[in-house]
């Protein structure tokens, strides 16, 4: 009989079921801890953003381009002295990249008129990869958002810069052709208010 009068009675399963249930209360208190740390961490690492942060350089000389555009004409990073550049390193193959490029290209429009310029170098391997990007562009862009690009396998290409580990990299350039700052990944909103101060 239990305290409240009530008479328990165990069936011949009572013992196997209570047993059960001790060992799952156990189970569960030994687990429950593991559980908890594993559920906390999950979500804690599923949210964590990939974000990009603009690294501030000592003002140094401008990174060496030369090479020449898509469409063929020669171009020289030196020649753009006097402006503020966005130089960018990317690839049709990188999807941060192309996800990037309204944004990219809506910027410069809007900074039509004013000393900036938005150079792009492609490192993608091949250069047909390029052109059929190129291709599909030509016919959903407007001329006035379309800057100035290289590709750097080109023959005639040169830089003192090297292939960025990660994509898309990019530098700041200030008017008198010094790195002013360096974004590795996503470009920050950031970005632009800086290139607004610039100007």
């Amino acid at each position: 009989m239990s305290g409240n009068g009530f008479v328990v009675r165990h069936g011949p399963h009572a013992c196997k079921a209570q047993g059960r249930r001790t060992t799952q209360s156990m189970l569960a208190i030994f687990l429950a801890p593991v559980v908890l740390a594993a559920t906390l961490a999950a979500p804690a690492a599923a949210q964590t953003p990939a974000r990009a942060v603009p690294a501030a350089v000592v003002p140094a000389a401008a990174p060496v381009i030369e090479g020449r555009t898509l469409e063929g004409r020669p171009f020289s990073l030196a020649s753009q002295r006097g402006k503020v550049v966005l130089l960018m390193f990317w690839s049709t193959g990188c999807a941060v990249c192309r996800d990037k490029m309204p944004e990219l290209r809506q910027n410069y429009e809007g900074w039509a008129g004013k000393p900036f310029e938005l150079v792009l170098i492609s490192t993608d391997r091949s250069v047909q990869d390029l052109q059929s990007y190129e291709e599909i562009i030509s016919r959903t862009v407007p001329v006035k958002q379309r800057f100035v690009q290289l590709w750097a396998g080109e023959p005639g290409y040169r830089d003192n810069i090297g292939r960025p580990a990660q994509l898309p990299a990019a530098w700041l350039i200030d008017k008198a052709g010094k790195v002013v700052e360096r974004y590795s990944g996503r470009i920050p909103p950031e970005a632009w208010d800086r290139i607004a101060e610039l100007l």
